[in-house]
């Protein structure tokens, strides 16, 4: 019995130890009652025990059971799945695996245990965990230590209440207190919920654990008093009205004041709440013609077309000269003025072998920028080209070269950058034969091209 009173001190110290620390987490802590069962056989040893798990459930013949509560434990949460807990148990020990002369006579035993556990499945019904701790474990005086390895389950039927299952083997440090598997079935009771914000509703019913707030919004303010909670009230600091959720609507529009553009004075929803006198989409206050239908991207007021052409400003690329809709408002480039385009650009003469214009060609230059201003909205290409003499790679290169050398002069004689490309083509364009002097004369030119868009 002097073991026995250890065990119950030791029970009535976790007890007290439970309601003096902080209880911030719902329901932190565990206790489970309940009865257990010794048994000596399965665990590897010499008979007369047995092999590891051999007839591990063979209770008849070898568990230890005590008819009556005979176990407790008291545990609690300290995050990331883990519990820190400690157990005592009591049991009377009769059987001793296969051993026939009594080695035991119904003798006491008793077990004192802590244990660390991680849960697999948190906030489940069915919630696995496993364990590791020690203790230390009384059969009638003989004691020793242990170290324990636990497996069990949870099932909670409600979010207080459930049962615990669970099995430990614990393997004892001295020879002459045999190790053992120690199987426990309680009801376990989980308890100490916190109401953090005293609103008297506890944090895992809270919806706004940090906020005191009513019952009715699950403990969630509405600081207006609308009757909308504020985490779904718009407008959470000034009363309105549910279709609105929870917003005023002043001038009674129908569109409430947060999105009202004009919240004093009635208007249309499709301009945030303001007025459109002439009809034409744009709120008055921001229509430069009220009285005149007009499109908003030209402030309410009609377009106008200032060349004539009978392309609007809005459209037209070149808007104080005739063109044509097909081309944007811009003169169109005739098939002429493309062709004369070519003519003066296969004129460009380079020194041999070189990207750099001769001098010589600066009015033929001249000529073609002249073109290029006629047309200030036109994109082109410099394309260059070689004759077959040399490498393909080389041809290449130099092609290339040029027809950047041509832009670059153009661009710096005032043609926008952004209406010029260059590529160079090499020998793969030829429009004569490079078998002859004057066809490869030919094939070595620069061309310049409308781009198309």
């Amino acid at each position: 019995m002097k073991n026995l009173s250890r065990l119950l001190f030791a029970m009535l110290l976790v007890l007290v130890c439970s309601n003096v620390n902080a209880q911030d987490k719902n329901n932190p802590w565990q206790i489970s009652i309940g009865a257990n069962a010794v048994d000596f056989y399965p665990v590897g040893e010499d008979a007369p025990q047995g092999e590891w798990f051999d007839e591990f459930f063979n209770a008849t013949d070898h568990w230890n059971i005590l008819p009556s509560l005979s176990s407790i434990s008291v545990s609690k949460y300290v995050g990331s799945g883990l519990t820190f807990g400690v157990a005592g148990s009591l049991n009377k020990i009769s059987k001793f695996g296969d051993d026939e002369d009594g080695m035991y006579s119904d003798d006491s035993y008793y077990g004192l245990d802590g244990i660390i556990k991680y849960n697999f499945l948190e906030g489940t019904t069915i919630d696995p965990f496993v364990g590791l701790g020690g203790g230390y474990t009384w059969v009638d005086e003989i004691g020793a230590g242990t170290v324990n390895g636990t497996v069990g389950v949870n099932v909670w039927f409600t979010d207080n209440i459930g049962l615990t299952l669970q099995s430990s083997y614990k393997h004892a440090f001295e020879d002459y207190l045999y190790s053992h598997f120690q199987h426990t079935a309680g009801v376990s009771i989980r308890f100490g919920g916190a109401d953090t914000d005293g609103d008297g509703i506890y944090d895992k019913d809270d919806a706004c654990p940090h906020v005191p707030g009513l019952k009715e919004f699950d403990g969630c303010p509405d600081a207006d008093g609308d009757g909308i909670q504020d985490s779904k009230d718009d407008c959470p600091n000034e009363a309105g009205l549910a279709e609105f959720n929870g917003c005023p609507d002043t001038d009674g529009d129908g569109i409430p004041d947060k999105d009202d553009a004009c919240p004093t004075v009635a208007g249309i929803k499709a301009l945030n709440g303001c007025p459109d006198a002439d009809g034409d989409g744009v709120a008055d206050g921001d229509d430069k013609c009220p009285d005149v239908a007009g499109p908003a991207a030209n402030s309410g007021c009609p377009w106008p077309d200032t060349d004539g052409d009978g392309v609007l400003d809005k459209d037209d690329k070149c808007p104080e000269v005739v063109g044509t809709v097909a081309n944007n408002g811009c003169p169109e480039l005739s098939e002429a003025v493309q062709k004369s385009l070519n003519a003066y650009a296969k004129t460009i003469l380079f020194d041999t072998g070189k990207a750099t214009i001769k001098s010589h060609s600066a009015e033929v230059l001249k000529n073609i920028i002249d073109i290029l201003k006629e047309y200030p909205h036109a994109k082109f290409t410099v394309e260059g080209h070689t004759d077959s003499v040399g490498s393909a790679s080389s041809n290449l290169k130099l092609s290339d070269a040029r027809a950047l050398s041509v832009k670059e002069y153009l661009t710096n004689k005032g043609i926008e950058e952004f209406r010029l490309s260059a590529k160079g083509y090499g020998e793969t364009k030829p429009i004569d034969s490079n078998k002859t002097r004057a066809g490869r004369a030919n094939n070595r030119r620069v061309e310049i091209n409308l781009v198309k868009e």
